[in-house]
């Protein structure tokens, strides 16, 4: 079997003949170059590149781009190929490569360049050039135009993914690998939140920032970006989306604090992932990014020293009459506000069951009204601190703390927060400067996080607001 004959200029030597060894199918020739120079600058195209006739072995059912991308033989992430007949990865595609073997091996012929995004046939090696593949490489690198952006949120049409599911895209479910649903809910609550979502839509926002030379924290900013995009996507193949390469960014950049086998706080993960997330994309305390720029709050903090309790009387009042039991204000940032419930009661009923008690949530958000003053334990001293807020930020987040930790066990406060979906007025908590100069203080609901279970077996599920109807659509993680 010959080579197709290539015309190149007389000052290029002509290859060879060669042989075809194993081929699966004897009417196919071995093309060396898809392309090759004739003159300046003119290409010529291998006329089976549109005319490749394995087209319709392509299965998309089984295609799934949301897992690393690493050969499944050498493990290696250079020059991988997606087969688009059986979905594994493989490496290169020359004589010796692992996705040629299995292109002879299995008869499974079309495959895709995960980086370049461009088709060959295997083991023939030509590049397939064809239409009909666009919703492939779509599905892989999703892409968002201004316009399509700025329109996502006055939409509420149903989409049809390929295994026939419709699906809402922005609220679709995020797999469970294992014990990951504690960062599964903080990562779909943030997917709603419009700046931040417009923001990583859009690859060219952050494409440019330049990091030092082998900064790994800068793939945080990467996977988040990607995965937003595939669970924005409206033609996608499957109406979930796997957070996999998300998570093994977070595994790598947390160097294994939060992990995907290991169940973990969603309050601890979005208090790093908020912060690592700002330093990747280069701000600072004085340099803002997206982050602070959608979460970013001020307050003042009034704390004051208390004596030991174990003095007496007279030696308490001499101390709190020096400078350094005073009250002191200071000025302080939050990307979140932390809300303590009250101590739940131990009685029952007369059915002998527990009465789990139930607060309003302006209860707890006394806390910064500026006068209430709670007490604050440290190893050495104890303080009394009140709070009152000096900037809301565009959205808040409010976390309510249910977790308390003693040298034993961890406790759960199952106390019952009743909050309004609709126009939370936090006017009153502002100071009186801020009142003045702060034009919107109302909220509506966007997402709420909620623990089900024991601290120790739970888990977490994820309440994501449709805003097109207003109708509260219930989406586990698991």
């Amino acid at each position: 079997m010959k080579l197709q004959q290539i015309h190149r200029p007389s000052s290029v030597p002509r290859e060879p003949n060669l042989s075809l060894p194993n081929s699966p199918d004897a009417s196919t020739s071995l093309c060396v170059a898809v392309t090759a120079k004739r003159g300046r600058g003119r290409v010529v195209e291998d006329n089976r590149s549109r005319h490749c006739p394995y087209l319709d072995t392509i299965n998309r059912s089984v295609l799934d781009f949301d897992f690393e991308k690493l050969c499944s033989i050498s493990l290696s992430h250079i020059n991988v190929y997606a087969c688009l007949i059986c979905g594994k990865y493989f490496q290169g595609r020359g004589l010796k490569s692992h996705a040629y073997t299995h292109s002879v091996q299995f008869t499974h012929h079309v495959f895709l360049n995960l980086h370049t995004l461009k088709f060959y046939c295997l083991p023939d090696n030509y590049e397939i050039i064809d239409s009909s593949l666009e919703d492939i490489t779509y599905v892989l690198k999703p892409t968002f135009t201004k316009q399509h952006i700025a329109g996502l949120d006055k939409q509420g049409k149903l989409y049809r993914a390929y295994d026939g599911t419709t699906y809402l895209p922005g609220i679709v479910g995020l797999n469970n690998i294992k014990a990951n649903d504690y960062a599964n809910v903080v990562l779909q609550a943030f997917s709603n939140v419009p700046p931040l979502r417009n923001y990583f839509l859009e690859e060219e926002n952050y494409k440019g920032i330049r990091r030092p030379p082998g900064d790994i924290m800068f793939l945080l900013v990467q996977r988040f970006g990607e995965l937003m995009r595939k669970l924005w996507n409206p033609r996608n193949f499957k109406a979930h989306v796997s957070p996999h390469e998300m998570l093994q960014a977070v595994v790598l950049c947390s160097k294994k604090n939060f992990q995907i086998t290991k169940q973990g706080d969603a309050v601890d993960f979005m208090t790093w992932f908020l912060n690592a997330l700002h330093g990747a994309l280069g701000g600072t305390k004085k340099k803002p990014s997206i982050v602070t720029k959608a979460f970013q709050g001020s307050m003042r903090i009034f704390s004051k020293k208390l004596p030991h309790p174990d003095l007496s009387p007279e030696e308490k009042e001499a101390l709190l009459l020096t400078e350094e039991y005073q009250e002191q204000m200071s000025e302080s940032t939050f990307l979140f506000l932390t809300l303590d419930l009250p101590t739940a009661p131990l009685y029952k009923d007369e059915k002998e069951q527990l009465i789990i008690p139930q607060v309003p949530l302006f209860n707890i958000l006394g806390k910064f009204n500026g006068s209430t003053e709670k007490e604050y334990k440290t190893y050495k001293e104890n303080f009394l601190k009140r709070f009152q807020l000096t900037k809301l930020p565009p959205y808040l987040v409010f976390c309510i703390k249910r977790f308390t930790k003693n040298n034993f066990f961890v406790e759960k406060n199952p106390t019952i927060v009743n909050f309004p979906i609709t126009n939370v007025d936090l006017r009153e908590y502002l100071t009186e400067e801020a009142q003045v100069t702060e034009k919107s203080t109302t909220y509506d609901l966007v997402a709420n996080v909620v623990h089900d279970g024991k601290p120790s077996e739970g888990s977490y599920r994820i309440h994501v607001l449709h805003h097109i109807d207003d109708d509260t659509s219930n989406h586990r993680c698991k």
